[in-house]
């Protein structure tokens, strides 16, 4: 607040607000996503645009056209060796994420990356290991746990309004991206791609998963993909998994390739729940999906009709992530993101694989700070 405002001083001119710190950010990866990003980074007080980068130059020719952005590069190498930034911001294929965030890690960067941040739980952990060896900061997506929403049932639970909690459910889904064939290689599929933001939310809420057991499977074994033709599915584009939260707290998270809905992406439309909470004495439903919500309905053995909640988003946007690491890098603001919650939810990623191919109900080691309450 500028000096002497709200202190009753009429006719007294407020003192200019001091300058802004902003991060230098350059962008990987200028495809689709980037499309959702760079306009709210461009906005953001704390966000100096720096360069863009792409394999495809003409992407990141476009895009900093677009957006201002004086310095455009074709490779990381060139990137690393060009005009000087702060925050890398990672929107590759999900496959040359963990690559890419080593390289700028060990280039002194702090990284923002889509998810996941890395291929593999081990080299997940290295990754964050040599970035505190650094001194930089890494975080991984998606930002589900800032939602107003988020916030609302994390304090709901709390509070133990809903008594001793059983179970809970969560499902996201669609018919699948024809624009890249990422989505569908070794490394690809409807769980980094999908079921991360529902593993997201429910361990946000409910606590890091002990144990895991799960399906996955291949309902669609070819696609077309627009500019290449036909290819062959190889990652899982149907699964269905089990978390064991201890205590007796079961959760289940379902996401696929392959799931008609009347209103396809769009995200807004959705009015159902499509994450549930119950316990012995109420349950809690969220309304839409956890990275385009619309409000929560809590209905509970004192009040059973249900009454709906935390209907307004704020400023919460999915693609608002990147934007927050760079506050946090200018302001010293704290994040409820954290790369171990992102990472654990990596690790379920990578036992239902592990359960699917074995049969095996699977332990889980990683752990992160919870309960996630701003």
């Amino acid at each position: 607040m500028a000096a002497g405002a709200g202190l009753g001083l009429v006719g007294q001119a407020a003192a200019a607000e001091p300058e802004r710190k902003r991060v230098r950010v350059g962008v990987i990866g200028c495809g689709s996503v980037s499309r959702m990003y760079l306009p709210h980074l461009s906005q953001s007080p704390h966000v100096e645009l720096v360069s863009t980068c792409d394999i495809i130059p003409e992407r990141a020719k476009a895009q900093a056209a677009k957006f201002k952005v004086p310095n455009q590069y074709p490779n990381i190498d060139q990137m690393l060796a060009g005009a000087a930034f702060d925050l890398l911001v990672n929107l590759t294929d999900m496959q040359e994420h963990e690559r890419l965030n080593r390289q700028a890690i060990e280039a002194g960067k702090h990284v923002w990356s889509e998810k996941p941040m890395a291929n593999s739980l081990a080299a997940g952990q290295a990754l964050l290991e040599a970035a505190n060896k650094k001194g930089v900061r890494l975080w991984g997506a998606p930002a589900m746990v800032v939602s107003p929403q988020f916030a609302f049932m994390a304090k709901t639970l709390a509070a133990g309004k809903l008594g001793r909690l059983a179970a809970a459910h969560a499902d996201y889904g669609h018919t699948g991206p024809d624009w890249s064939a990422f989505f569908y290689e070794k490394g690809g599929g409807s769980l980094p791609d999908l079921a991360v933001y529902n593993l997201t939310t429910l361990t946000g809420l409910l606590g890091p998963a002990k144990a895991v057991v799960a399906m996955t499977s291949v309902v669609t074994p070819t696609r077309k993909i627009r500019g290449k033709g036909e290819i062959k599915v190889i990652a899982e584009d149907n699964a269905m998994l089990l978390m064991d939260h201890g205590h007796g707290l079961i959760s289940h998270v379902q996401s696929g390739f392959n799931y008609f809905n009347p209103h396809g992406h769009d995200g807004s439309k959705e009015q159902r729940h499509s994450i549930t909470i119950v316990g012995t004495a109420g349950n809690m439903g969220l309304v839409g999906y956890d990275w385009e919500p619309g409000g929560v309905d809590v209905a509970t053995s004192k009040a059973p009709e249900y009454k709906r909640h935390a209907t307004e988003k704020a400023d919460f946007v999915w693609q608002m992530g990147a934007s927050l690491a760079a506050e946090c890098l200018a302001t010293g603001r704290n994040l409820l993101i954290t790369p171990e919650h992102a990472l654990h939810v990596l690790e379920v990623i990578q036992a239902t694989r592990e359960s699917q191919d074995t049969g095996r109900r699977v332990q889980l080691r990683s752990t992160f700070r919870w309960p996630v309450i701003g």
